[in-house]
């Protein structure tokens, strides 16, 4: 059975209220409708708008930090004005010259009678080379300093240093944009660091309101998880444990589901077998290959949820939606009756969600606003989510360790670069005059699925008199943890749930 959770007595076995709230104007938006929907422009546009998005940022990072300098560095524009012996800091984007980064012309030179090589999990090696370019050419960049960096390309950076005499740009520091400006929330909420008392939080009220995350449930994958998938359901419903697992269930407002809830559809048949299919085959008698049982299996339990709570789900690397970043939403018909509700929602990925609090709901509710223009900027939380792809991608760029996916995440929101790496070696809509997945502004939670564990950590940036604040949180596959990630509106703490079915005719059990 579940083992218990600290919890207050009293409380309330009614769910908390909270609402989606419109999002500001310079929120980017990932839908891709069909005026913008055009695949004629060059990926090199997308570096250029970011550079040119990003620079003065840059500039003004680099200036405060370099204002007082012995040598008085001077900024050059263009990188290619650079004048040895000079001190100076030049701004641009970082491209990773690496050998064992896949190259599409390699693919194509290739001799296809061999079978191609696995993939990569690592493209970093001894012989990469680190180079800044703009819109006036390419240096490269050298230097002790700025090999510990931990870069991707596509990262906008400022770089001080000399030319040396071989024409190589010597780096001695190098600064990124920063972390964007948050909105500014009343919520009540103590300043904690990254500590956090999982099972016994000091400051928890009954009347917190709690998120629950999970991702990779990839349903109808060859090894099955329907006894842990079947006691999620349950969970989140009230209807496993005892009356503190049902109070701590009640205090849940919504579920988000990052990515891969169906699994990659796997080819087991024969091929001998093919072969002989496809002769007797008629035209008109084919059969299909395609199961619909995942699909099925996957809208009942989300319809059992959404009768209890929100639930916003997000298309990922498996499941089918497009490859390309980013995701657009999936189809709401193949989840079924859970469709039926309003509080049912397909998302890009990534996505934004923007959540106010219950009390806010509640006011609005009684006065007969729309959820979406709910007047609760005072009590607002900002959750930026995605699927994982970009987190894996740059992974591959570093070692690790020292690198870690937590410390490669936290330096994505200081580079205010979700995904850097789009287009090199990840896949994104060629945009011709945005970039959508620059950080318009720090989002209180920042949200990455299918990672191989779970992991969390504060984030915090002094902005002149305020200060962002953001909580990075990594959730782990569900498919192979069985780990339920669960978070507090109000601190921003964070819970994980274990869920955990043993063979035929043993105990299903559960650990909070």
């Amino acid at each position: 059975m579940p083992t218990a959770t600290t919890m207050v007595p009293d409380a309330p076995k009614t769910r908390p209220s909270t609402s989606l709230v419109a999002p500001p104007n310079k929120t980017p938006q990932f839908t891709i409708d069909a005026q913008n929907k055009s695949y004629k422009h060059q990926y090199a546009n997308i570096y250029f708008v970011r550079l040119r998005l990003l620079r003065g940022f840059v500039e003004e990072q680099a200036k405060k930090k370099w204002n007082e300098v012995a040598g008085n560095p001077t900024f050059v524009p263009r990188v290619l004005d650079v004048e040895k012996g000079q001190l100076c800091f030049i701004i641009g984007t970082v491209y990773m010259d690496m050998p064992l980064k896949p190259n599409v012309l390699d693919d194509i030179a290739r001799d296809h009678s061999i079978p191609a090589p696995p993939p990569r999990k690592k493209f970093n090696s001894p012989d990469d080379i680190i180079t800044l370019e703009d819109e006036s050419g390419r240096v490269c960049l050298v230097g002790d300093r700025i090999r510990s960096a931990g870069l991707v390309t596509g990262v906008i950076i400022g770089a001080l240093g000399i030319e040396t005499n071989s024409g190589d740009f010597e780096v001695v520091d190098y600064v990124f944009a920063g972390m964007a400006p948050q909105v500014s929330s009343e919520w009540d909420s103590s300043k904690r660091g990254e500590e956090m008392d999982i099972d016994e939080s000091g400051d928890e009220f009954p009347s917190d309101e709690w998120i629950a995350l999970v991702s990779g449930l990839e349903v109808g994958a060859p090894s099955p998880t329907d006894g842990e998938l079947e006691l999620l359901t349950e969970f989140l419903t009230g209807e496993l444990g005892g009356l503190s697992e049902q109070n701590s269930a009640s205090r849940i407002s919504r579920l988000i589901i990052a990515g891969n809830s169906l699994a990659p559809v796997v080819s087991t048949s024969n091929s001998v077998t093919e072969e002989v299919d496809r002769k007797t085959r008629r035209y008109g008698q084919e059969s299909a290959a395609f199961s619909p049982h995942p699909t099925i299996n996957l809208g009942d339990h989300l319809l059992d949820i959404a009768r209890s709570m929100p639930i916003h789900v997000l298309p990922g690397e498996s499941d089918p939606s497009g490859t390309i970043l980013p995701q657009q939403t999936l189809p709401r018909a193949m989840f079924g009756g859970a469709s039926a509700y309003s509080s049912f929602r397909c998302e890009t990925n990534p996505a934004y969600i923007h959540i106010a609090s219950g009390s806010a709901s509640n006011a609005a509710a009684k006065n007969g606003a729309s959820s979406s223009k709910v007047d609760a900027s005072e009590r607002r939380r900002t959750l930026l989510v995605n699927s994982g792809q970009p987190l894996n991608d740059m992974f591959k760029y570093l070692d690790s360790p020292p690198h870690t996916r937590l410390s490669i995440a936290s330096s994505t929101l200081h580079w205010r670069h979700m995904a850097p790496t789009a287009p090199d070696t990840l896949w994104c809509h060629p945009y011709f005059t945005t970039d959508p997945f620059i950080f318009a502004e720090t989002p209180d939670l920042y949200i990455i699925g299918n990672q191989p564990a779970f992991g969390t950590k504060m984030v915090t940036d002094k902005q002149d008199e305020d200060e962002a604040r953001c909580r990075i949180i990594l959730v782990p596959g569900f498919r192979q943890t069985g780990t339920l990630v669960l978070v507090n509106l109000r601190t921003l703490d964070v819970k994980t749930v274990s869920f955990a079915a043993q063979s035929m005719g043993g105990a299903l059990s559960s650990d909070v």
